[in-house]
């Protein structure tokens, strides 16, 4: 019998991390208990890319960054910035930090952003119409990549995830949604791996991957100019595999010896 084939659904999500501080910081949620996906799982926001993030018209609101550029920096033909705007959308959605211009008039208005989040969370608006209100300058150019995942074929629901880091000053003060996420707060990636180990945190393979990696720089600015300067197409995918023995489920990762066999 032939297996059924998931679709992939492409999808993004934003390691923010703050760069008022000397060490690195990220902004991590906790998924609702009662959701379908990954309930109670520590993550990061994101989601899947929205038709709305790769329309031609919302990509002039993107400072410092334009298709062309975003395209080659992931090895696709066209919509690369379209995983950049979904990137600052969930962002907002998700935690409620807008990642725009800090001099946009809309950040110093903390009650009419508040509006327009619930807004668009209600499906009352779009996130293009509060570009196009709002006049806003997104933030690509403080986005880069830093790591891509694809779901493997044993999941219902597939993913083929840009990870990007994002960096910020925090003056905006995150605060979760209450429906796709829980919690939110801010955390020392070596506290986040030791909470993991303790079992205070459960994660799955690709957030705890991005966390050990970022474990690595003594600043969130050394993570960031690092993977900025990995240059166009540099980060290759990770498809895990698994294979059943004994009843039990055995993973392997791009490179590991029986990956090619599996």
């Amino acid at each position: 019998m032939t297996k059924k084939q998931t679709k992939i659904e492409n999808a993004a999500s934003t390691i923010v991390v703050r760069y008022d501080k000397k060490y690195p910081m990220v902004l991590m949620g906790r998924r609702n208990a009662s959701s379908s996906f990954m309930p109670n799982k520590y993550v990061f926001p994101g989601g899947k890319l929205d038709p709305e993030d790769s329309e031609n018209d919302l990509y002039p609101y993107c400072e410092g960054m334009n298709n062309e550029e975003a395209s080659k920096q992931l090895g696709i033909k066209d919509n690369g910035l379209s995983f950049w705007i979904a990137c600052i959308r969930e962002c907002f959605e998700e935690v409620g930090v807008l990642l725009t211009n800090p001099d946009d008039s809309i950040l110093q208005d903390t009650n009419k952003l508040t509006k327009l989040r619930k807004e668009l969370n209600n499906k009352e608006i779009t996130f293009k119409e509060i570009c196009v209100s709002e006049s806003l300058r997104l933030r690509t150019k403080n986005i880069v990549p830093c790591a891509h995942w694809i779901t493997p074929d044993i999941e219902t629901k597939r993913f083929d995830t840009r990870f990007f880091l994002a960096k910020v000053n925090a003056k905006q003060l995150a605060s979760h949604d209450g429906f796709e996420l829980t919690e939110s707060f801010w955390i020392k990636p070596a506290d986040a791996l030791a909470k993991l180990k303790n079992g205070e945190m459960n994660m799955i393979l690709p957030t705890i991957k991005n966390i050990e990696k970022l474990a690595e720089f003594s600043s969130s600015e050394e993570a960031f100019n690092y993977f900025q300067g990995l240059g166009d197409n540099a980060i290759p995918p990770i498809l895990p595999k698994f294979i059943k023995r004994d009843g039990e489920w055995i993973g392997f990762l791009p490179g590991e010896e029986g990956y090619d066999n599996v």
